[in-house]
This record gives C-alpha cells, sequence and structure tokens, in this order.
C-alpha cells in the first residue's frame, strides 16, 4: 500500500527537509514518528527538498507500508509523535504509480516581507525584512522579465545539483498587506536557492538600487556574481505541489488563510 502526507512545519529549528547526520531535519523527526506508531522502518520520498529555516505548509511524501490504517488514524497517530512546529495535515491512500515528485506538475512557494524601520519581534523567524520603503511598480516590472522558460544559472545555487538550470516559472503576483509584502511564486521545478535569489535581486529594484530593466540584464548573464546576494530564508514558505485532479489530493490546507 502506498500512502501520501501532507505535512506542514516552521522550519526555524531545523536543518531543512531532508534526512542529515545530525537528526535536525524535518524528514529525520517524521520518519521516527512514523517507525514509532507504526513499529516498522518506514522511508519517506517528498515532493519538494527545503532548506534551513524554510517553512511548510503542505510538503507532500509518500511512503510504501504493508499496514492498512484509515487516514484519520495515519494523521493522528503520526502526530502523537511529532514535535509540536511539524504536523500531518492529511493522508490519502494513492495508487503506485503515483510518486510525489515526480508526479508533481509544478510547485508553490510565498515568500513573506515585513517593510518596517524596525526589526521583527513575534514573527521574527517567519518573516522576511526590510527597513527601506519599496516600490511595488518596480517590482512588479522587473519581475515581468522572468515569466516563462528561462535559463537561471544566474539565480542557482553553487551546490544545486539540479540535472538542467531551464525552468519554466509562472508570472510572480506581488501583494501588499499594511507593512506585509507577499510574494507568490510557481514553476514547473526551482533550483537550489533559486527564489531566494530572486527575491535578492527583486528586493534590489524595489529599494531603488536598480532599475527593473536590471533583472533581464542578470537573467541574461546566466552567471551568479551578476545577482543580488541571497535573500533570508525566514520568510519563505513552501506552499506545496500541485498535482493532476486524478490523484484526488487536496490543493490547499488552512494554514494557507494564515499568511499575509
Amino acid at each position: 500500500m502506498r500512502i501520501a502526507l501532507g505535512i506542514s512545519y516552521n522550519g526555524q529549528a531545523y536543518d531543512g527537509w531532508q534526512s542529515q547526520p545530525s537528526g535536525r531535519t524535518v524528514q529525520d523527526h517524521l520518519e521516527a514518528a512514523l517507525g514509532r506508531f507504526t513499529t516498522q522502518q518506514v522511508a519517506t520520498v517528498c515532493a519538494g527538498r527545503t532548506d534551513a529555516g524554510v517553512h511548510g505548509l503542505m510538503q507532500v511524501v509518500h511512503f510504501d507500508t504493508e499496514l492498512a490504517r484509515e487516514p484519520f488514524s495515519w494523521v493522528r497517530g503520526t502526530n502523537t509523535f511529532l514535535p509540536a512546529d511539524i504536523a500531518v495535515q492529511w493522508a490519502h491512500s494513492v495508487p503506485e504509480a503515483f510518486h510525489s515528485r515526480a508526479s508533481a506538475r509544478a510547485r508553490r512557494y510565498a515568500y513573506v516581507l515585513l517593510e518596517s524601520p524596525v526589526r521583527p519581534s513575534v514573527d521574527a523567524g517567519r518573516v522576511g525584512w526590510v527597513f527601506r520603503p519599496l516600490d511595488l511598480a518596480a517590482m512588479q516590472a522587473a519581475a515581468a522579465h522572468l515569466a516563462g522558460e528561462h535559463d537561471f544559472t544566474s539565480f542557482r545555487a553553487s551546490s544545486c545539483q539540479a540535472k538542467s538550470p531551464v525552468k519554466t516559472l509562472e508570472p510572480v503576483r506581488i501583494t501588499r498587506r499594511g507593512a506585509y509584502w507577499r510574494f507568490d511564486f510557481q514553476a514547473n521545478a526551482f533550483l537550489h536557492h533559486m527564489i531566494r535569489n530572486l527575491m535578492g535581486c527583486l528586493l534590489v529594484v524595489g529599494q531603488g538600487l536598480q532599475p527593473p530593466g536590471w533583472m533581464r540584464e542578470v537573467l541574461a548573464a546566466r552567471s551568479r556574481d551578476a545577482a543580488a546576494p541571497t535573500f533570508s530564508p525566514d520568510g519563505l514558505y513552501f506552499l506545496g505541489p500541485l498535482y493532476d485532479a486524478h490523484w484526488g489530493l487536496p490543493d490547499r490546507v488552512a494554514a494557507y488563510d494564515g499568511l499575509p
């Protein structure tokens, strides 16, 4: 039997998603909890790895098991053994043909940013921060150069293991609610640090340090040296993958409504 789970987590306390010798990753804690619930060793495969400090609202994983449990049992039973900042949101039985990573046709992220003269406090670690005023029109003009299929080498970390830097990015949506900005990204796949590097460049433009057309030059350079420094992971949220409807999996969770 193949089971798919939707997982949410606050990434502040963890060394990212992927299992590491330290054991301080979300995957390590999830697999340990599944092991305690099933009394068997469980290996999971995720839809998209997240870095240290990055949050997940609907990470999707799958695993194979011989145990038959009701969906609510997988949710409540696994959550019993998870720390408070990680929770299974839903569980579904899926066909063996389903693969959490390979079956995803797109992935979605949001970056939440505080524009304020004073650094975050209550929401420290959960939002990025800039103290200079941002220009919405300038950032939208810069983001327009990114939409479509491009070679995103300029926004790729040196440690990126992706086979190709060519990705297809949907138009970036930028909105504001009070002092909080939200940047929504959707693509068929993302490179390592790609969104944090895009954010660094968008904020350079938004603060008036470069014109919107500079984004086109950075993209065309296909060189990481051409772009701005990698921005903070604090406000980055993995909203989850998108799957074809025939898999019958949720495309959102309640936590979506909590983002600005």
